[in-house]
């Protein structure tokens, strides 16, 4: 599929694409979007990309509002808008929280939260329009999620047996998460560890409609990969971490009591306090490797994106017309302003705040490129975005501690606040990268208008900024995000039930991180 690939709508062809119908029902959907997605990667640590279910209910949408002249090019921009929430939601979901978790907020606070969405996802579209030859038409990486969605928009747009599967499998997915979550007959998960002497085994299940279809649409090749990491955490390290140091009998609850512990708790302590750090250390080294082998590309993304934008005499073909690269360094250099302005806000620190704005536009522009290359290769939902995160995470809180410790002196709590609001802005750039590549790719195959496609993205960025912050103050009031934001409120007196809790392992991973860093016990 590289330069010579001919897309599904020829480039002569001008079909209707980002019409107003498409605008309306993009935001609702994308609204919908961020909010299933923030909830469901709390809940078991995984988003899911939202293009494939998005363009299923545009077109059930579209065609049950008796819209006849209905193109797939509509379709197209209606999932970009949707998915670009919900990709938004997993690098919020992933960072924002560890500030319960940290004790920082005792609450969500909305404004914070749009923020943050706003800058990082913004930057996250802006950096990655100059990076779309390179990887999605000359390197042309499979992006199987993208190729998967292009398949479901070409079946609804003729009809017949592909679109009647789709809607079989959407009626599947509602009955069993009826099953599961209306009607609670059965457990989403169960696991338990079985003694061998004095090793231990561990066994469990997830029944999970979401991560099954995105296990098949990403081949057995690249599931075998997270399968193969689930062995090696839980089947090798766990019992041989056990084995040598021995297994917890106790732990201590919120109260300060000591209670016994059963083999499947001890289980999910080590692996807890210890063994998920290794995954951090090898998404860290990935991450490095990644950045240093992909220089040259990045390199000659930009520059040909530049070359591009200034030819003289050329008409470029319709799908082959991007935003204006100028206008797009214009934009980016108004949110590293921005995002300078914010942090000077939050911390009270002009150095502090020049420091993690020139940090952010270096850093943000690297992990949207391998973000995008990741993607490219394993699909958006299988992206690390919170590897990606702690990366970042390690290196910001090298630079607050040597700026705001060393230089400042500034209070242990606020050094842990700005570390998080910087990681969690290129998170959310990060994840927003993946996801538009992702949606590029399917615009490429069907033949959508980059530029429009580009702005479809812009605009469902905005709408999961809003709606998110409101959805996670919602989700804390209904469930209670993490365990330790639960226990805390419960040490306080407060009625609530931590069984119900949200895990959110990405937040409270990252915030047992920033803890342990400016604690000292890293």
């Amino acid at each position: 599929m590289g330069l010579n690939y001919e897309p599904y709508v020829s480039a002569e062809k001008d079909l209707p694409e980002l019409t107003p119908r498409v605008i309306v029902i993009g935001i609702i959907l994308g609204a919908v979007m961020t909010a299933a997605n923030a909830y469901l990667g709390m809940l078991v640590g995984m988003t899911v990309s939202a293009s494939i279910p998005a363009a299923v209910m545009s077109m059930l949408i579209l065609r049950g509002l008796n819209f006849k002249d209905v193109s797939i090019l509509e379709n197209n921009s209606v999932q970009t808008m949707a998915s670009a929430g919900e990709s938004l939601a997993a690098g919020i979901i992933f960072t924002i929280p560890a500030l319960l978790v940290m004790g920082v907020w005792s609450d969500i606070n909305w404004l914070d939260t749009f923020i943050i969405a706003f800058l990082g996802g913004v930057l996250g579209c802006m950096f990655t329009i100059a990076l779309r030859r390179v990887f999605i038409v000359e390197e042309a990486l499979p992006y199987p999620e993208g190729v998967a969605c292009k398949e479901v928009l070409i079946s609804g747009e003729e009809g017949g047996g592909g679109l009647i599967a789709i809607v079989y499998a959407l009626i599947i997915g509602a009955i069993f998460g009826w099953v599961v979550k209306g009607m609670h007959l059965t457990k989403h998960m169960v696991h338990r560890a079985f003694d061998l002497g004095a090793a231990r085994i561990y066994v469990g299940s997830e029944m999970s409609i979401a991560l099954f279809s995105v296990g098949y649409i990403v081949g057995l090749r690249i599931a075998s990969f997270i399968f193969l990491g689930g062995v090696l955490g839980f089947g090798i390290l766990v019992p041989l971490y056990g084995l040598i140091n021995g297994w917890p009998a106790f732990k201590v609850n919120h109260l300060g009591e000591v209670l016994p512990v059963s083999s499947t708790e001890a289980f999910m302590i080590i692996w807890n306090e210890q063994i998920r750090f290794i995954g951090v250390g090898a998404m860290v080294v990935g991450g490095v490797y990644t950045l240093w082998s992909m220089r040259k590309t990045i390199l000659v993304g930009f520059k040909k994106a530049l070359d591009f934008n200034e030819g003289e005499g050329e008409t470029p073909l319709r799908t082959e017309m991007d935003l204006d690269m100028r206008k797009v360094l214009v934009v980016c250099a108004v949110i590293t302003v921005l995002t300078f302005l914010f942090y000077w806000w939050k911390t009270g620190s002009i150095l502090l705040a020049l420091v993690g704005a020139g940090f952010l536009a270096v850093a943000a522009f690297f992990f949207s490129a391998v973000a995008g290359y990741i993607a490219g290769v394993v699909g958006s939902s299988n992206s690390p975005v919170s590897g990606m995160t702690i990366a970042t995470l390690l290196f910001t809180a090298m630079l607050v501690w040597l700026v705001g410790d060393v230089i400042l002196g500034m209070p242990e709590q606020d050094l842990m606040f700005a570390t998080l609001i910087i990681a969690a802005v290129v998170a959310v750039n990060a994840a927003i990268a993946g996801d538009v590549m992702q949606d590029l790719k399917t615009g490429h195959m069907v033949g959508a208008t980059p530029h429009k496609q580009q702005i479809a993205e812009l605009i469902g960025v905005i709408v999961g900024a809003i709606v998110i912050g409101p959805v996670l103050w919602l989700l804390n009031k209904a469930f209670v995000i993490t365990k330790t934001h639960c226990s805390r409120l419960l040490a306080e007196g407060q009625e609530v039930d931590c069984e119900t809790a949200l895990l959110a392992p990405q937040a409270e991973l990252i915030g047992s991180i920033i803890q342990a860093v400016f604690g000292g016990s890293l």
